[in-house]
């Protein structure tokens, strides 16, 4: 517990992670007020097709924020110190401190989940009332099982960007990945076009834990459709294999790696 409460007061201490907070807590807010404005006199008129994914595509778009999250907590381990403090990396003081690299993980990867869970009900918050403001009594009900849902996919997805970050000791090339793949071109949607295996892939799987109410919808990034592959269900265990598998590799290679390097 002592090293869970230190590794939550750290990445709180962050000065990136105010970025990932805004980013979370209020860019849902501002993509389903945008996609509401754009759908409102369609709503009114009852001839909307996409009514029940207004608010939820924003929250389908702010897992950025907690993307941010994860690969911080990871990097910032591995900065390096400037002249006056050493030169060394803030791992080597971590596990001076937590000699277990297992504890150590265990911890920092609790409170990635921790920040992320509380994070995504902000964005939620925000989200919800932003859809209500602008549509009124035509805002779509939110339900409490897809809402559930979304903070699934955030917390798998700060843990997927979390022992990513482990594997490559550097956050540009998760954040890279991770943040195009969520923003610009989804890579599994793209593959989808050529193999069924990309339905595997932890993004299609885990989004359908709250995006897709029927048998064809729209993908909150591209926006084109597809056939519905998993239940909500289905589709969180796939998402929560990937995550289970990542940190097991994850664990693996920092346990053996040598500080040092």
């Amino acid at each position: 517990m002592r090293a869970f409460n230190a590794e939550l007061s750290k990445l709180l201490s962050l000065p990136g992670i105010w970025l990932a907070f805004l980013i979370g807590a209020f860019a849902p807010a501002v993509i389903a007020a945008l996609d509401s404005i754009a759908q409102k006199d369609e709503i009114i008129a009852g001839v909307s097709t996409r009514l029940s994914e207004v608010g939820y595509i924003g929250l389908g778009f702010g897992v950025q924020g907690v993307i941010i999250l994860g690969v911080l907590a990871v990097s910032s381990e591995y900065l390096t110190e400037s002249s006056e403090s050493s030169g060394g990396q803030q791992i080597t003081t971590s596990l001076t401190v937590v000699s277990s690299r297992l504890h150590f993980l265990l911890a920092k990867a609790g409170a990635v989940t921790v920040i992320s869970i509380l994070l995504c009900i902000v964005a939620i918050m925000t989200t919800v009332s932003t859809t209500h403001l602008i549509l009124g009594e035509y805002a779509p009900a939110f339900e409490w099982s897809r809402l559930t849902g979304a903070i699934c996919y955030w917390s798998f997805t700060a843990l997927l960007a979390f022992g990513f970050t482990f594997l490559t000791k550097n956050g540009i090339l998760p954040l890279a990945v991770l943040m195009i793949n969520s923003s610009i071109v989804s890579f599994s949607v793209l593959l989808a076009k050529v193999t069924k295996l990309a339905f595997y892939l932890p993004d299609r799987a885990g989004i359908e834990m709250f995006m897709f109410t029927s048998d064809r919808s729209h993908t909150p990034i591209t926006g084109s459709i597809f056939d519905r592959f998993y239940t909500p269900l289905t589709g969180g265990l796939v998402m929560f294999a990937w995550v289970v598998v990542l940190l097991m590799v994850a664990a693996i290679v920092f346990h053996r790696r040598d500080v040092a390097s």
